[in-house]
Parts: structure tokens; sequence; C-alpha cells
């Protein structure tokens, strides 16, 4: 168990957060949440011990092991993608050691050592055994598998792979080590939808303590069982879900609302009472008494960031033909090896497109085509007349001078003969006021994707084409970037991981896989979470051709049947599950109310005033009852979801 007590950090005169409390233990699922730059990564580095706390403690055994990924990018090296996966396996490799050394000393011993160096042995190989030694390397597939990797990659050297696949390989490394607290942050930002949903299982069956960042609503709803948000200067925990952390905290400031408003009240009808006999002789007691009450008083913080504004003015484009661009019986691929197949589909004017499948399928490559910048080399690709593009990569949000401010830097892109008054604009995706002044090395990463998706999407353009734009946005920028998306009017491309955003803004989908393009005329969940083919896809590698040996066929089939059964255990258990939840936070409430009334009790002062005595002695008797009660309950709806499997 790792626990967090009263933890306060700042940077200067800006308090990041104080008196953060936190556990962490057996089968606690935490996601971490906020707006860029409240301070997340610093809290995980200062729990973690990389940093150190201005305040409070952070306890935690010595036997506990803790494994982190970070944002940073791993180094490049000469081991290969398998070598460097299984060198996680550290708590394997150490008894495996310890096995090679006895076993050299069983050739040199003599009778007197024998038999204590044998007993040594069995000992050490059924531990081995025991942790899955003998079963690792074929684990370590599975992890690579599951995120992506074909098998033909495992030998690669690092070195040869682009940043994101780096990212990949250390995240299987860390998976693979299988620590007693896995911290991870932004673990899904260089995933695809397929890894994406891999992980998001694997990770809701993590039996250890778990703590991550991550923006994308669904994978957190998917395996957070808490919600720890950091805003101004506060951490707050919620028991649930993302859907119940919704609810709950929309509750709770409502509650800070009006406690906020009667405590304004209060203040006023104070200083109403100050100004009035300030100057009065015979209420300077009172008038001084207080000031010094006003000055002691906390006052009440609302926890909500500022509201990012939602209202878009795009520039008008020029009218593109009904068809964007139609693709028919088209194949493309690149030095004589066909990446796609076949491609037949239309994209029509105002449609909103998201493009999914595994990464190394095809995506960059149809949209190339898509988009006439790489001609097909069989079939037809036909673009339609007056279609102006304007295309966002992962990369673009780096590409900018570093001695320009945010106007500076839109300016760079936009007419300058024209009535719009820019800093509106920028206003409009997050750069209110003294923000536009900001120099770019100031801004954050998620600050820095928000500035490139305005320098595109305020050019009067009727298609564009959108990379991963979510990667390093807060949850306010994604839902700027949900609105803006909703509001343009011309056509959309859209490759992104984010299953929230693609359901929110998307009217179809293409599915990139296996050297195949299909179009689905709305979002069908089963192409979101392909649960079903990942597993043989990922086998087949990026390249693999559309057509399947007999073997294959019937091991996808068990494998679709197998997800089909998991999926309808999820769904019989929903119910339950949701039942669980609710009575495992009501008993939290509860034993809280009990711990409240103990500490009362504690108290020398309660005791002096005996009516006081007895009504916190009966309320502290009835709270433990209640706290009994829902734990019992907790404990029937535990034995009643394990029953149906859940």
């Amino acid at each position: 168990m790792l626990t967090v007590s009263g933890l306060e950090k700042a940077h200067g005169s800006r308090t990041l957060f104080s008196d953060v409390t936190l556990q962490l233990s057996d089968g606690r699922r935490v996601a971490l949440i906020g707006g860029n730059g409240v301070g997340k990564t610093t809290l995980i580095e200062t729990i973690i011990g990389i940093q150190d706390a201005d305040k409070g403690v952070v306890h935690k055994s010595k036997a506990l092991t803790i494994g982190y990924l970070p944002q940073e990018l791993p180094a490049a090296t000469d081991r290969t993608v398998l070598a460097e996966t299984l060198d996680g396996a550290t708590h394997i490799r150490a008894i495996a050691e310890r096995l090679r050394v006895l076993e050299e000393r069983l050739h040199s011993a003599d009778e007197a050592q024998l038999e204590e160096i044998i007993e040594r042995y069995g000992q050490a190989q059924a531990e081995f055994e025991t942790h899955g030694g003998y079963a690792i390397e074929s684990e370590a597939h599975r992890v690579l598998a599951g995120l992506g990797f074909p098998p033909s990659w495992n030998d690669r050297p690092i070195r040869e792979l682009s940043g994101g696949w780096r990212m990949r390989v250390a995240l299987a490394r860390l998976l693979l080590s299988d620590p007693d607290v896995l911290i991870l942050d932004e673990p899904t930002n260089h995933l695809d939808v397929d890894s994406v949903a891999w992980l998001e299982n694997h990770l809701a069956a993590w039996t250890g303590a778990l703590l991550f960042v991550s923006h994308d609503r669904d994978f957190i709803d998917g395996v957070a069982n808490r919600i720890l948000e950091v805003s101004a200067g506060k951490a707050t925990e919620y028991v649930g879900t993302f859907v119940e952390y919704v609810a709950a905290r929309e509750e709770r400031i409502a509650q800070l609302e009006a406690q906020a408003a009667q405590q304004r009240r209060q203040i006023a009808s104070t200083e109403a009472f100050i100004d009035r006999f300030r100057y009065k002789a015979t209420k300077a007691r009172q008038v001084q008494s207080r000031i010094k009450a006003i000055e002691k008083l906390d006052l009440i913080e609302l926890p909500g960031e500022k509201e990012l504004a939602a209202k878009f003015d795009f520039p008008q484009p020029q009218r593109s033909s009904r068809v964007v661009a139609e693709l028919e019986h088209a194949t493309v691929g690149y030095d004589g090896e066909t990446i796609l197949s076949d491609v037949t589909f239309a994209v029509e004017r105002g449609q909103k497109v998201g493009l999914v499948g595994p990464n190394g399928a095809g995506k960059t490559t149809l949209i190339r085509m898509l988009t006439g910048r790489l001609p097909p080399t069989a079939g037809t690709v036909t673009i339609g007349s007056n279609v102006d593009v304007a295309s966002f990569a992962q990369d673009q949000a780096e590409d900018m001078d570093p001695a320009r401010t945010v106007y500076q830097e839109l300016m760079t892109i936009t007419p300058k003969q024209t009535t719009r008054n820019w800093r509106t604009v920028l206003g409009s995706f997050g750069f209110s006021g003294e923000a536009a002044d900001r120099r770019i090395p100031e801004l954050s990463g998620g600050e820095r994707t928000r500035l490139a998706l305005a320098k595109i999407m305020v050019l009067p353009v009727n298609l564009l084409v959108l990379d991963e734009p979510t990667n390093h946005l807060d949850l306010p920028s994604c839902d700027v970037l949900e609105d803006a998306l909703r509001a343009y009017t011309g056509t959309v491309l859209l490759v992104t991981h984010d299953r929230h955003l693609i359901r929110s803004v998307c009217d179809a989908l293409i599915e990139v896989r296996g050297g195949r393009a299909i179009w689905h005329d709305g979002v069908p969940e089963s192409v979101l979470n392909p649960l079903g083919t990942m597993a043989a896809d990922a086998a087949a590698g990026p390249s693999a051709s559309p057509k399947k040996s007999g073997h294959a066929n019937k091991k996808k089939e068990r494998k679709r049947e197998e997800a089909e059964a998991r999926n309808a255990k999820h769904a019989t258990t929903k119910d339950l599950r949701k039942k669980q939840r609710s009575a495992e936070r009501k008993w939290e409430q509860a034993e809280a109310k009990v711990a409240d009334l103990q500490a009362q009790l504690a108290d020398a002062s309660v005791y002096e005033d005996k009516e006081k005595m007895t009504t916190i002695i009966d309320e502290y008797e009835s709270a433990k009852d209640r706290a009994a009660q829902l734990m019992a309950e907790w404990e029937q709806t535990t034995v009643q979801l394990e029953s149906a499997g859940g």
C-alpha cells in the first residue's frame, strides 16, 4: 500500500496543489484528471520521489515496487523489441539468475553441500514456476501483440522505431514487470483504437494499484473506479467511474455554490455593520471583532477551471462539389508493395468521417490518396471541384517559432485583409486576454496543440484533415475541439483513438484493417471496440493479405465467440457492478461519518456538556450500525457479483 498525506508543492509564488491525500492499494484504479498546467505530472513525480514535496509525506513499504511510464520519449537503443520487453520482468530474471548460480554449484559441490544445494534449487525452481517464469516469453508476445506489434517486429532494434512505437515498447516492458503500484502518464497518446481497447481491458483487470493520467473519457470510464480531480490547487477524490464522477461533481459544485452564496451574504452583512458603526466609540469593540472575523474567514472556492469559450465564427469557405472524393476499386502502395486494395466509397460534402484501425494499417496512406497527394496504382480516385484542404499533423504543435507570441503565431496564417477580430478567435480556443500575448515557450504541450488547431480551423477551407488532434489536450480543450468540429460546416477526415470524440462528431467510419478500407454508415460500436479480431490482426501485421487460411479463420471465429461471451457476461453483471459501486461509496461515506464522530468524542470539552455528549454518543452508535449495515450490503453484492462471474 502507498499512502499520500497532506502533500503540497509550489512553483515560485504559485501553489500547484496542497493538502493532497490519496491511498493506493490493491484493486484501486485512480484516474488523475485536471486541466493542462495544474500539476498532474508534478504530483506523480512527487509521489514517486523524483521531486520533493514542500509539505506532507508519502508512506510506502520498503518491499513495494512502483512502475512508472512518463510522457518523455525513451532513448533509442540497439536492443530488440522483445529483449527490451523481457527486461521488464526483473523479478523473473532475478530468480533465473539464482537458478543459474545454483546449477553451476551443483557441478562442483561435494557430498556435504549437495543436499542443501538441491533443496535450494528446488525451492528456486518452484518460485520460478509460481511467478510464471516458464511462460514469461509467451506473456511478452501477448502484451506486444495487444499493443499492435506484429511478430516480425519483435526482433527489430528499437532505434529503427518511431517515437510512438518506442513508447509502446516502454509500456510493454512496464506491464510485464507486474509492479505493486502502476503509474501511467497519458498512456493512450501513441496508441490506435485497437490498442487502446486492449489496454483498457488489460488495466480493468489489474489486481494491483493503478494511478494514471488520461483525457480519454471512454478509457477513464472503462478502467478507473476512482477519480482524483486536481483543480484550483486542491485535489478532490470521487468514488466511481467517470460518468459517476461527472454527476457527483455537479452535485458537489451546486452545494458549494449555495454555501458560497450564503457566505457572501454573511460577509456583506458584516461589512455593512462595520461601515455603519466604524466611527462610534460605543461600538468599537464589536467592529474590531467583526473585522478580525472577516480576516480569519476561509473563503469558499469553487473547484472548476475557467470554462473555455465554445462559440465559433468560422469563415465561410467556397462551396465544394457534392462529392469531395470518390474511390473506385482503388489500390495503393509503395515500392511495389500493396498497402490497400480494392477500395470503393465516396466522401460527400459536409460529412465528418472517422478513420480507425491499427497503426501501420494504412490510414495515412488512404488520406494521402483521398486528398490527391498519392496516386493509386490501380482503380480511380476522383477529387471533387473547389476542394480546399487544411491538415493537422501530430508534430505540428512543435513546429512554431519560439520568438513569437500566441497572437503573432496565429497571424502567420490568417489573411491580412479582413475585419475579423483575431483576439476573439483566440479566445474561442482558450487564449483570452493576456494569454494571447504569451510566448510559445511558455505554453504547455496541450496549449500548443490547441493553438495549432486554431491555425488551421480559422482558414476558409472546406476539407479538414486531422491526425490525432487530441494528444496532450486536457478535457476542457477536448470539449473545445468537439464543439468546433460540430460547428464546422465543411467536410472532416478525422484520425483519432478518442472514441468519445468519434461518437460525438462523426457520422461515418472508415475501418482500415488487413489491407482493406471498409466504409461504415454511422459509428458501429463493433468497429470502435474490435476485441474479437484484434489479436488475429495484431499477429498478422500491417501488410497482411486479406485472405486467411482455414486455421486462421477458425482461430478468429473462436476469439470472436470468446469476446461475445465476455461481452454478454459484462452486460448481465452491469447492474450488479453498479449496485456494488454504489454500496461501496455509501459505506465509505458512513465510515467517514464514524471517524468524524470518533474525533469529536476524543475532545475532552465534549464531556463538560452532558446533553451534547449524549447526542454525539447516540449519533456515533447509529453511525456505527449504519456503517456495519452498508458493509454487509457491499459484501452481499460482491458475493452475488462473483457468483455471476463478474
